[in-house]
């Protein structure tokens, strides 16, 4: 059925269920599993009054950002290694989280997405949007959401 699965987390535990969810069906149907954390570039603002930022110290925090993501990323490696799961751990740099994650399942050759919602509602989703929804209304690849 499904022979590569890809799995966005961003660590949390609400993400942590998808993780474990892709790795148990990855493990049912003998599939590889891509772990995906994708970080964002540190925001920069302008407005009057903000404090410049040197940029040697925004490159700094990113690459802990990155350190942060190949640790979380590596740890769903390990879980999958005990479980007789091969997982290929990456990690992306972009503003972009939902374009990232259709671009690297493509990239792979994935057949499945799994990944958690936040379940926001009402003016939160509305005003923060929802990477997940993005995912579910532009991908071609099926997508698997976990709540």
């Amino acid at each position: 059925m499904y022979q590569r699965i890809l799995v966005a987390t961003d660590g949390s535990a609400l993400s942590q269920k998808a993780v474990d969810s892709a790795l148990t069906l990855a493990a049912q149907l003998k599939a590889e599993v891509v772990a995906l954390k994708v970080v964002p570039h540190y925001p920069q603002s302008y407005f009057e009054g903000s404090a410049p930022i040197d940029l040697k110290a925004v490159g700094e925090i990113e690459l802990q950002w990155l350190d942060a993501a190949q640790k979380v990323v590596q740890g769903v490696q390990a879980a999958g290694e005990a479980m007789g799961v091969k997982v290929r751990p990456e990690t992306a740099t972009s503003d972009l989280v939902s374009e990232t994650v259709i671009a690297t399942a493509k990239k792979h050759s994935c057949d499945l997405i799994v990944m958690a919602s936040h379940g926001r509602n009402g003016l939160k989703r509305l005003l923060l949007g929802s990477e997940t929804q993005h995912v579910l209304t532009h991908s071609h690849i099926p997508v698997l959401v976990l709540r």
